[in-house]
C-alpha cells in the first residue's frame, strides 16, 4: 500500500529534466509494447472481391504456419538459379521455370496467395496451383488461362526440390539472403531484424524437416508437370514410418483432376479411387496440400471457393474446329461404349455407373495409385479434424478400383487415365501396345485432331526444348512408361487398361475418329 505514494514522492523529487525524459521513455515503451502486441496479433489476408480472383490468389490459411516470407520467396531464385529448371532466373517471374503461370501486372503467380501474419507478409500455395492450366491453338497464338482445369504446366516436384536443395546450400545464410532481399523486396526495419535473427533460420529448419520427411521422392520416378503423388505426402505429415512402407505403396502418382461442376458430383465417389463421397470433406483434405491444417484453415475463404466451384463450367471446344458431321456419327458410339460409366453428355451425368468405382481387374489400369492409398491411411485420415464438430473426417474408405468420372471439359483434361500416361483421346482408343511409350508433358500447344496437347517426341529436342517454339526457353518433361536403360516398366507410369471391346478400342479407325470428334463437344 505504501509503494505507490513512495514512487510518486520519488518521481516528484527528481530533477526537472529527468522527469520529462522518464515520461517520454515510458510513453515510448508503452507505444512499443502496444505496437508489438498488435503486430504479433496481425492475421490479415489480401482479399479479392471477384470470385475468380479469389480462386486464383485468395488464401486458404496456409501462410499462417506453412507460409514463406514474401521477401525470401522472391530472393531464393535470385540466389540459387543453379537449382531452377534450365538454370533460368527471370526477375518478376521467378517461378516460371516450374511452369507456374503469371498474369500481366501480377508479381505472384496464379495459385500463390499473400497474407500478413505477425506483421510479416507471407506467401504460400492455394487451390489454383493445381487447378489452373493454359492452352494455345497456334504457336504464335494467345495463351488462354482456364480456371478449374488440371494445371498442365506446373511441376510441383521440381518446385519442392528447388526449396530443399536451396536449404542445404551453404549460401543459405542470413548475410547472403539479406543482401539479396535488399535487391528484390523492400522490408521495414522491424521485419529486417525479424528475418535476420529469427525468420530465415526458422525457415531453413522447416525446409530441412520437410526435406527429410519427403525423402520418399528419391525412391519414386519423377512426377513431371501436371502430376503429384497424392497420398505419400499425407503419410509423411501424419508421421507414417516411410522407411517401413511396402514398395507397392510408393509411386502412387496421379494427374491433377479438373474441378468443374462440383454440385452434380455431390454423393459421387471422389478422388481417382473413389475413396470419399463428400465434396466438403474432400476439399478440406485437399487443403492439406496448401499447408492449411485444422487450426489454421481459413474456413470462410475455402467456403467461397467451394460455393463458386459448384456451378463453374469448363470452356467449350472452339466450335469452328468441330466437324459436326463426324461428331454426329460419333454420338451413337459414345452412347453405346461410354455413357453408362461417364454420363449421357458433358453436362448430363446420369448413368448407372457414373461416380462409382469399377474394380481394378475390370478396368485394368496401373494399380500403383490404388495401392498407395492404404487401409491404415484411411483410418488415420478419419481422425483428422477431431474436436471440430461435424468437420471431423468420417467418409474416407479404402476401395479396390478406380472411379468412373463425368467427362465435362474432357478435351482439356489431357493426358488421360488417372496417372496421365496416355497423351491424347485418340491414343486412349488404341490398345495399350499401340499407345505411345514416351511423350513430353508440360507443353500447352493443343492438337485439335487427336485431342490432347502436342507431346510427340518428334516435336522436342533430347533436352526437352520445343522444336516448334524455338524461342521457348523451357525444358519439357519426358514421360516414359518403360525405363530406356533397363527396359523395365516405370512404377506408376503404366499406360495399360481401359481397353477391349467394352471400351471401344476394337472399333475401326473411322469410328474412333468420330467418337473423338463427338467428345470435343463435352
Amino acid at each position: 500500500m505504501e509503494t505507490s505514494p513512495s514512487l510518486w514522492r520519488w518521481f516528484r523529487a527528481m530533477p526537472h529534466p529527468w522527469r520529462e525524459l522518464l515520461l517520454v521513455g515510458l510513453l515510448v515503451l508503452v507505444f512499443a509494447s502496444v505496437s508489438l502486441v498488435a503486430r504479433l496479433r496481425t492475421d490479415r489476408p489480401v482479399t479479392h472481391d471477384a470470385p475468380a480472383e479469389h480462386f486464383k490468389y485468395g488464401s486458404t490459411g496456409g501462410e499462417r504456419t506453412s507460409g514463406i516470407p514474401e521477401a525470401l520467396w522472391k530472393a531464393l531464385p535470385r540466389l540459387f538459379p543453379e537449382y531452377l529448371p534450365g538454370r533460368r532466373y527471370v526477375k518478376g517471374r521467378e517461378y516460371e521455370p516450374f511452369g507456374f503461370l503469371y498474369e500481366d501486372g501480377k508479381d505472384l503467380p496464379i495459385g500463390v496467395s499473400r497474407r500478413n501474419v505477425q506483421g510479416l507478409p507471407r506467401v504460400f500455395l492455394n487451390c489454383a496451383i493445381c487447378h489452373v492450366g493454359s492452352v494455345r491453338f497456334r504457336p504464335d497464338g494467345p495463351r488462354q488461362l482456364v480456371l478449374g482445369m488440371p494445371a498442365n504446366t506446373v511441376d510441383l516436384e521440381a518446385f519442392q526440390r528447388f526449396l530443399f536443395d536451396s536449404s542445404v546450400d551453404e549460401k543459405f545464410n542470413s548475410d547472403r539472403l539479406m543482401a539479396e532481399i535488399a535487391q528484390v523486396a523492400p522490408v521495414d526495419a522491424v521485419n529486417r531484424a525479424a528475418l535476420r535473427y529469427y525468420g530465415l533460420g526458422y525457415m531453413r529448419q522447416r525446409m530441412l524437416m520437410l526435406r527429410h520427411r519427403f525423402r520418399y521422392m528419391d525412391l519414386e520416378p519423377d512426377f513431371g508437370p501436371g502430376r503429384v503423388d497424392t497420398f505419400t505426402p499425407a503419410k509423411a505429415l501424419l508421421n507414417f514410418p516411410l522407411d517401413k512402407l511396402p514398395p507397392e505403396e510408393l509411386a502412387g502418382t496421379a494427374d491433377f483432376p479438373s474441378i468443374w461442376l462440383q454440385r452434380p458430383r455431390q454423393g459421387m465417389q471422389l478422388h481417382w479411387d473413389g475413396n470419399n463421397d463428400r465434396v466438403e470433406e474432400r476439399n478440406r483434405s485437399a487443403a492439406f496440400g496448401t499447408g492449411a491444417f485444422p487450426p489454421t484453415l481459413d474456413r470462410a475463404s475455402l467456403a467461397r471457393v467451394e460455393q463458386w466451384l459448384l456451378d463453374l463450367e469448363p470452356p467449350p471446344f472452339p466450335p469452328d474446329r468441330i466437324d459436326e458431321g463426324k461428331a454426329g456419327r460419333g454420338k451413337p458410339l459414345y452412347e453405346e461404349y461410354c455413357a453408362r460409366c461417364h454420363g449421357r453428355t458433358g453436362r448430363d451425368f446420369t448413368g448407372d455407373l457414373v461416380g462409382k468405382v469399377t474394380p481394378l481387374e475390370r478396368v485394368g489400369t496401373d494399380r500403383r495409385r490404388l495401392d498407395s492409398y492404404s487401409y491404415e491411411l484411411s483410418i488415420a485420415q478419419n481422425t483428422l479434424y477431431a474436436g471440430y464438430g461435424d468437420e471431423r473426417f468420417s467418409h474416407f474408405r479404402k476401395t479396390f478400383g478406380y472411379a468412373n468420372m463425368p467427362l465435362d471439359g474432357v478435351w482439356l483434361r489431357a493426358p488421360y487415365l488417372h496417372n496421365g500416361s496416355v497423351p491424347t483421346l485418340r491414343d486412349l482408343l488404341e490398345p495399350s501396345e499401340k499407345r505411345p511409350k514416351a511423350f513430353y508433358r508440360g507443353y500447352d500447344l493443343y492438337d485439335p485432331v487427336r485431342v490432347g496437347f502436342v507431346s510427340g517426341e518428334e516435336h522436342f529436342e533430347k533436352d526437352g526444348r520445343s522444336r516448334i517454339d524455338r524461342d521457348d526457353p523451357r525444358l519439357y518433361f519426358r514421360f516414359a512408361t518403360f525405363d530406356p536403360k533397363t527396359g523395365e516398366p516405370v512404377p506408376g507410369n503404366g499406360n495399360g487398361g481401359h481397353e477391349g471391346a467394352v471400351y471401344g478400342t476394337l472399333l475401326s479407325a473411322p469410328e474412333k475418329d468420330a467418337l473423338v470428334e463427338y467428345l470435343k463437344k463435352f
